[in-house]
This record gives C-alpha cells, sequence and structure tokens, in this order.
C-alpha cells in the first residue's frame, strides 16, 4: 500500500449517505453529492485528494442503498486510478452517526492506525490539510481542522438581538478529522451501547468521552455544501484552485532489422523495427518526457538511465505509469494528451483507434482526452527517407492548490 510505514495504515471515510433537502436545486432532481459543481459531481471533488493522495491507504464511502448505481458512475467518471484503494461502498444509517458506525465497522479487519473521517459535500479538500491531519495524529488521538470565528456573534429570540456572544476562543469545526482508528472505534461503540444518539460530529464524540482532540488550522474556502447558494459560491471557489500545467515531450528512434514496431503502445506490422534500449516505442517516451516536462522533472534519460541493464527491452509503458504516478503523488491528474508521429511508413491511420484506447487506459482517461495523429515530411531528413520515426508530444496536467 502507498501510504504504509512504521506508523501503520491509514483510511478515509467520506460520508455521503444524506439527501440534503436544503440544497436541493429547481434544476436538478438529486442529493447535493451527487450535484454537478464545476463539471463534476460534489462527491467526486470529495473523493478525488484521496484518491491521488500517497498517505492514504483505504477509501470508503457511506452512501444511501438507493444512490448505488449514481455513486457508480460517480466512480467511472473519476479520471485518476484508484486501483484496490477504493473499497465496495457501505450503506448508511439514519442519522450521520449511524452512517460513520456503519462504516466504521466495515473498517475494522484493515489494521488501520489512523482515519479520516470526511463530510461527502465538502468538495474543496487541498492535499496540504490532509497532510496536516494525519501527521499531527502521530502526536495525539484525535485532530479537528477548524477556522477561528472572525465575525460578531449575536443571540437572538423572536427576531430580536438580546445578547453579543463572546467569540473568543471559538472555532468553526471543518473536515477531514481525524482519529486514532481504535479510540473512535470504541467511542462510536460506547454511544450505541448507552444510546446516545445525539453527536452531529465525531469530534464532539470524542469530547464526550474526555478524549483530548487536537485543533490544526482549516481554511476558509473548505466549506460544506449546504444550501442552493453554495453553489454559486464553489464553482467560485473551483475555479480560483485550478493548477494547470502543460509540458512537450520529443523522441527519435532510427529503424533497424525486424518485423513490426511498437507505437503508443501497439504492435505495428512493418518490414523494420525501432532501435532502442527499451521497446523503442517512440510515442510514449515523448508522452512520458511531456508529463515529466509539465512536473519540471527531467526526463525519462534521468528516471531510467539507458546504461541500467534493468530496462533492457522493456515496455514503455512502465515509464509512462511512473510519469503518471509522479503526478498524481503531486496532487495532479491528466487533462488530456496529444501525440504526433512523424514517419513516412507504416501507415498509422488504421492503428489510431487502438493507440487512442491504450493510451488511455494507461492514463486513466477517457479515450476523447487522448490525441493522436501521424504526418510526413514530403521526403525531407531522415523520417523522409525513411530511417526512423520522431514524435512530439504534449500533455495537459490540471491539479488544485497544493
Amino acid at each position: 500500500m502507498t501510504g504504509q510505514n512504521a506508523k501503520g495504515l491509514t483510511a478515509a471515510l467520506i460520508v455521503a449517505a444524506g439527501r440534503g433537502s436544503r440544497a436541493k436545486r429547481d434544476d436538478l432532481d438529486a442529493p447535493k453529492q451527487y450535484v454537478p459543481l464545476n463539471g463534476a459531481p460534489v462527491l467526486g471533488h470529495c473523493l478525488r485528494p484521496f484518491l491521488l493522495s500517497p498517505k492514504i491507504d483505504f477509501i470508503l464511502t457511506a452512501i444511501h442503498e438507493d444512490d448505488l448505481e449514481t455513486y457508480q458512475e460517480v466512480i467511472t467518471n473519476l479520471s485518476c486510478a484508484a486501483g484496490a484503494r477504493l473499497l465496495p461502498p457501505v450503506f448508511g444509517g439514519a442519522t450521520r452517526q449511524q452512517t460513520v458506525h456503519a462504516g466504521l465497522q466495515r473498517l475494522r479487519d484493515l489494521s488501520l492506525q489512523k482515519v479520516l473521517i470526511h463530510d461527502g459535500a465538502r468538495p474543496f479538500l487541498t492535499e496540504s490539510l490532509l497532510r496536516d491531519v494525519i501527521d499531527e495524529l502521530d502526536h495525539c488521538p484525535a485532530v479537528l481542522p477548524c477556522v477561528a470565528v472572525a465575525d460578531t456573534l449575536k443571540r437572538g429570540t423572536d427576531g430580536q438581538v438580546v445578547a453579543t456572544v463572546d467569540r473568543a476562543g471559538l472555532w468553526r469545526a471543518q473536515t477531514p478529522q481525524g482519529f486514532h482508528f481504535s479510540v473512535i472505534e470504541e467511542a462510536h461503540q460506547r454511544a450505541v451501547d448507552e444510546e446516545r444518539q445525539d453527536f452531529t460530529d465525531d469530534a464532539s464524540l470524542l469530547e464526550w468521552t474526555g478524549t483530548d482532540v487536537r485543533i490544526v488550522q482549516g481554511f476558509e474556502d473548505n466549506i460544506k455544501i449546504t444550501t442552493a447558494e453554495d453553489f454559486t459560491r464553489g464553482e467560485r471557489i473551483l475555479q480560483g484552485q485550478v493548477n494547470i500545467r502543460m509540458g512537450n515531450g520529443f523522441d527519435v528512434h532510427e529503424f533497424e532489422p525486424g518485423d513490426e514496431v511498437i507505437l503508443c503502445g501497439v504492435r505495428v506490422p512493418y518490414s523494420q523495427k525501432l532501435k532502442g534500449h527499451s521497446d523503442a516505442d517512440v510515442g510514449l517516451h515523448a508522452l512520458t518526457d511531456a508529463i515529466y516536462g509539465a512536473l519540471g522533472a527531467g526526463d525519462i534519460g534521468q528516471h531510467f538511465p539507458p546504461s541500467d541493464p534493468q530496462w533492457k527491452g522493456v515496455s514503455s509503458d512502465v515509464f509512462l505509469k511512473h510519469a503518471v504516478d509522479l503526478a498524481q503523488g503531486q496532487g495532479f491528474v491528466v487533462g488530456n494528451v496529444d501525440v504526433t508521429l512523424i514517419c513516412q511508413a507504416p501507415k498509422i491511420g488504421p492503428h489510431v483507434a487502438a493507440m487512442k484506447a491504450t493510451v488511455a487506459a494507461l492514463l486513466g482517461i477517457d479515450d476523447s482526452q487522448v490525441g493522436i495523429k501521424a504526418t510526413t515530411t514530403e521526403g525531407l531528413g531522415f523520417t523522409g527517407r525513411g530511417e526512423g520515426i520522431a514524435a512530439l508530444a504534449s500533455a495537459v496536467l490540471v491539479g488544485g492548490k497544493a
């Protein structure tokens, strides 16, 4: 597991079983966690930071049983590889407290040390806050991200102000709230045994048991979608968080005797093959360098030196997957890629669909986000003389604030 270390395993529990009646929009009849926000469902935005974080070993989503099909659509459309880290969802209960308890019961056999519990309608989490909560759990059993109350507070009755409330020491609680797994599981079980069902968040349940809860600094934009107006604010927040990187890659390989070439992961029959230390897939090499370039992370030669015999004859998808993993580790996903193959022969057109599908699968994106085309040099230069193939690639990475 990516986040496994001497300190144990960490899971994220996303609470998304609510119906969200206060956030209903006239144009959409769906719980708020499934309503589109800046082109993707709110829940998709919530899940992405956990899927991308190398500190998270397992992700479990607690959903309403009526939402299973909709939830599966959200997962299918997430353009990042979740693998076995994303567990099958658990069905929640009638209250948030019951839903969290159901999730903890599902996670209890995973030998976890830490668990982060996050609202499925709080789609603006950053990698830095996620990291702060996890790291602080090395020093205490419970962590609560908060923002200090800045506004003057009034107490009112029947529409009239009756008092001003001292705001000193007051904080607004956020998620993800982090816990040592054994501590929060025992607290929830105690609440069940004592028939206490009045806790609105998990930190308050820990307070009830007398467990210390440490505050870490949250941030103003980490709001929960609660009303229809929050969607408008959310659009503005997400637009301000977008971080776009672009990189280019170029590669050349000469021909040598053989019977096929490998281009963008597809074997193309031909009277020669491409010469190289690996499988000489000039298309994937250029694309890999484009992703490295977008990250400012050098090129293939730096990460996979041709002088190292372990890379002799290796499939180039190893290089591409490494570049993608590096991008995801920094909080980026692939937005789109474009590859141009430059050669007189072989004919590329009949193989473009297969190449697009192969590259899309390797990147974890839809093939509509992959462009592959070919051109000649009208008989000019080494490609025009049929001495080899060149490739030019571009990649766009999209991520949030670090």
